[in-house]
């Protein structure tokens, strides 16, 4: 009887261990099988805007042609505000903001559009109009400007949408390809299912697939969202055809029918005028000359002068206009950008330069501001614009030089400047300058690419090739106590007859060089070598086959004086 009870006992423990066993079996696998469903369910979270974006309070996010911005907008008493650096680089560069005297403005063919801070007032040209709301606020020291405001001058379009504050923004003005959503989905944060849920989408929706990862896609939606969908909800493509009734303001420009062949005249003093006659005489073909008769005098737009009546009057009786050029070089105490940012600054500048050029009845203005600073050029630009309107309703031609285009000069915006000037003078020459190596002034290479690369900027018909009557002669002088036979090297610049007779007197040798198109010497002198890279008609005949064969508005000379009269038949040939 012990025994049987002992039995059961034992049954009864096997039992309740295997019952164990079995529930830990289960419990294990309802813990696996939640851990498995947990890991292969989609997210059901959803994006905290703020946080994902960063939004503070007030801001709306900026989504700019499929793609969301750094910069963060404003929504203010029902209107959307964009900074002006959002303005400048994405949908209107041409707007120019003066921070110093809180003042916006906008060229237009018929005049200025002028706008203060904090206000709904405005002008254009003389007259004076009111928006429906403030057009510029100024929050937390940074400019914002009314959307609906800049929309008026430029040609994009765009919506709002709330949750999140958003606008949408667009300057695309073709056929746009979208695809279909095949059905209800999300839109996440990142690829994979466990990303935070930005959206979602309804069959039939249309979005734009900007990137392919693997089973997934980036996508934009039509309201703005940028994430990620699952490559299998995408349906069919389609496109649409956006078109916009914005016209595009048409900037006026004077134009010469003939070949233009210029000359920079050097003038530093009132007695240098009265040699025009002896300076034209020694030339042939000239139709315009360049008197640098103005430059900077201050930091609030004054001009020095140097401009005479009889001189003008003797080039009209002669056929030659007389385009007077505008310096920022000769006093070096004046600040150019604060000239050039400042509005009431520029705008004493552009009256004073206009004034003169009416007073001396001028046919044209040249200006050649030179060595500017980066910041110093959205302020360059709006004085060419400003200045190119009270230059054309007075007759009054007007030319920009400009360095060949290279990385360092960008902010010069050679196409901008060709929207507003009549003729972009290209200075294709200081190749090589005082305080470089050695070389060539202008070989016939450099001044090519330098046309070439402004023609990607400006048409044709509005370059002037700006060729060098002068040359460099370069001193290669040992260094002392050298072993590995370093030198320094000096230059002086030479007109053509002063760099012959050097050349001649030490004896040297020309040699002509196919691909500088010049002829080139070289000599020793008491321990130096010296080289030059001579300018004289062959070169120049060169240069003008460039200007001639790119079909150019005509060329210019730097400086008279320094070139020798036979060249100038050589040029006329080139003028015809």
């Amino acid at each position: 009887m012990a025994s049987h009870k002992r039995k059961n006992k034992n049954r009864q423990k096997i039992f309740l261990i295997l019952a164990v066993i079995l529930l830990v079996i289960i419990i294990g696998g309802i813990t696996i099988l939640t851990t498995v469903i947990k890991k292969y369910s989609p997210s059901k979270e959803t994006t905290d805007y703020a946080a994902f974006y960063e939004l503070e309070e007030g801001q709306i996010l900026i989504s700019f042609d499929n793609q969301i911005l750094d910069e963060k907008g404003l929504y203010l008493d029902g209107e959307v505000y964009v900074s002006y650096d959002v303005l400048h680089t994405y949908l209107n560069a041409r707007f120019y903001w003066d921070e110093t005297e809180q003042i916006l403005r906008y060229t237009l063919p018929e005049g200025v559009v002028n706008a203060e801070a904090q206000t709904a007032e405005y002008t254009v040209a003389k007259e004076s109009r009111t928006a429906d709301h403030v057009i510029v606020k100024i929050v937390n020291n940074e400019m914002y400007i009314s959307l609906s405001f800049a929309a008026q001058y430029t040609n994009i379009r765009w919506d709002y949408y709330e949750e999140p504050d958003r606008v949408v923004i667009s300057d695309v003005w073709d056929e746009i390809e979208y695809t279909t959503v095949k059905h209800d989905t999300q839109i996440r944060e990142l690829g994979g299912i466990k990303s935070s849920i930005l959206t979602e989408v309804s069959k039939g929706d249309r979005i734009t697939v900007l990137d392919e990862l693997d089973s997934w896609v980036q996508v934009c939606t039509e309201d703005g969202f940028v994430g990620y969908m699952k490559q299998s909800a995408l349906g069919d493509t389609q496109t649409e055809l956006y078109t916009s009734d914005y016209t595009e303001p048409e900037y006026s420009r004077i134009s010469k029918n003939f070949i233009i062949n210029m000359a920079w005249h050097q003038v530093t003093n009132q007695t240098a005028n009265t040699q025009i006659s002896s300076v034209l005489a020694s030339t042939s073909g000239v139709n315009v000359i360049s008197p640098t008769w103005f430059y900077l005098n201050d930091d609030e737009g004054g001009i020095a002068s140097l401009a005479s009546s009889d001189y003008v009057t003797y080039c009209h009786q002669q056929g030659v206009e007389v385009w007077a050029l505008v310096s920022n070089l000769e006093n070096t105490d004046v600040d150019t950008t604060q000239v050039l940012n400042v509005t009431s600054s520029r705008d004493t500048l552009v009256n004073n330069l206009v004034s003169a050029a009416v007073k001396y009845d001028l046919d044209g203005i040249n200006v050649d501001f030179e060595s500017l600073e980066g910041e110093a050029g959205t302020g360059f630009l709006q004085f060419i614009r400003e200045l190119s309107l009270k230059c054309e309703s007075n007759g009054i031609v007007l030319s920009v030089d400009n360095y060949p285009p290279a990385s360092y000069n960008l902010f010069y915006s050679r196409d901008e400047q060709a929207v507003f000037a009549d003729y972009i003078v290209l200075m294709a020459y200081d190749e090589h300058y005082n305080g470089s190596d050695e070389g060539s002034v202008a070989s016939l290479s450099f001044v090519t690419q330098s046309v070439e690369d402004t023609l990607e900027e400006a048409p044709a018909e509005q370059i002037i090739l700006g060729i060098p009557f002068y040359t460099r002669l370069w001193k290669l002088t040992p260094e002392e106590d050298s072993t590995d036979g370093t030198y320094t090297v000096s230059s002086e610049a030479l007109g053509m007859s002063e760099a012959e007779s050097r050349v001649a007197a030490n004896g040297a040798v020309y040699e002509w060089l196919d691909d500088c198109g010049q002829y080139y010497a070289e000599y020793e002198y008491d321990g130096s070598t010296y080289k030059i890279w001579l300018e004289d008609q062959n070169s120049i005949s060169k240069k003008l086959e460039v200007m001639q064969s790119y079909s150019l508005a005509g060329a210019s000379f730097w400086k008279l004086g320094y070139e020798k009269n036979t060249v100038w038949d050589t040029i006329a040939a080139y003028m015809e």
